[in-house]
């Protein structure tokens, strides 16, 4: 029995996780692609970037409020998407949406979960947006769109760096299919929410190359933009090029994320991406990050760096598995306060006070 008082941290929690879930679940959600080296880069990117305080600053009423897409949140720290919350407890995507809604954060809701729309959306206190996968079927993925806007989500995050599955050796290893009595729930309608029974691979990267569609491309930004009725960001940009085009083809904002390390080994950090996003971008977008983030420093420096906000994915799983949605919010409570003292430690409060000036350069 894990005592919450020994839960000082995200490490802590995912070691409390580690011990719960089933090897297959763990690996699951740990994993990144091949020898895992961006996966370790991730979060050691953010180690080697050093704060340079100010001190003697009235720091007794810090503000950590802010507006992403003219949406107001309690912090610039919101939920990732991430698939199937039910292996990991037995609320899943419900427990976390309640978390999301007390934290007053939005969670971004994934394609691939194991609860549907309507499950979801009726328990939001908070903004919801939707993490869209492009199917080979586009009536399934316009579907999913117009599921998304009925239910009040209030933008769409389309994945870019998904056509095919990256190579995730403990999937591989592991034989990964989802537990007995769990689907791809959103997709039940169209007959696509299980995995094809494919021996000696992992269902997942079965199911992918299977439903989604490696033709997918710039002119399919431009329909769904036009087809949507909300905001539509692309998740996946580690290019400043991309950036660039994203801002041609109608994007409300980019998300700077190599998939959790999870695509495409050996490819930079997220934060080492960030800055020549910022620069391409302009402040004409949105700009958030995901990848790594696992203290409220790490918030600190992403935002000083110029993204509007920081989503966060592995660790609301492990608060989810150790403790249900008091674990999921747990852990956005945990980098709200980590984010709050770097905040009064650097001497800033408010968000707008958080500048590239509070990094240290040699």
């Amino acid at each position: 029995m894990v005592d919450k008082r020994d839960l000082v941290n995200v490490f802590d929690y995912e070691e409390a996780a580690r011990e719960k879930l089933p090897k297959t679940a763990y690996d699951y959600y740990r994993s990144g692609a091949n020898d895992e080296i961006t996966l370790r880069e991730n979060h050691a990117a953010y180690e080697r970037i050093q704060l340079h305080p100010r001190v003697l600053i009235d720091i007794s009423k810090p503000d950590l409020s802010t507006r992403i897409l003219g949406q107001e949140i309690a912090m610039p720290i919101i939920v990732a998407p991430t698939a199937f919350h039910r292996m990991a407890h037995p609320e899943g995507e419900v427990a976390t949406v309640r978390a999301a809604g007390e934290a007053n954060t939005i969670m971004i809701f994934s394609t691939l979960s194991n609860s549907s729309f309507e499950e979801v959306l009726p328990e939001a206190t908070g903004p919801v947006w939707f993490q869209l996968y492009v199917y080979k079927d586009r009536e399934a993925t316009l579907s999913l769109v117009q599921r998304a806007e009925s239910q009040g989500c209030t933008a769409i995050a389309v994945t870019v760096d998904a056509q095919v599955w990256g190579r995730r050796e403990r999937d591989i290893k592991n034989r990964f299919r989802l537990p007995k009595g769990l689907s791809i729930k959103n997709l039940m309608p169209t007959g696509q929410e299980q995995m094809p029974k494919k021996k000696g691979e992992s269902g997942l990267a079965a199911y992918v190359a299977w439903q989604f569609d490696p033709t997918f491309s710039w002119k399919d930004i431009d329909w769904l933009c036009a087809k949507s009725n909300i905001p539509v960001l692309l998740k996946g940009v580690m290019h400043p090029e991309d950036a660039r085009l994203a801002i041609d083809h109608g994007a409300a904002g980019v998300i700077v994320s190599n998939h959790g390390a999870r695509q495409l080994d050996t490819v930079p950090a997220t934060i080492d991406a960030l800055p020549a996003i910022v620069e391409a971008v302009d402040g004409k977008i949105e700009v958030l990050i995901d990848g790594g983030i696992r203290r409220g420093t790490d918030v600190f420096k992403a935002i000083a760096l110029g993204a509007n906000a920081v989503a966060v994915g592995r660790p609301i799983i492990w608060g989810l598995a150790v403790d249900g949605q008091a674990g999921a919010k747990g852990i956005l409570d945990l980098l709200r306060k980590d984010f709050e003292l770097t905040m009064k430690l650097c001497g800033c409060t408010s968000i707008q006070e958080i500048t590239k000036d509070l990094i240290f350069t040699r």
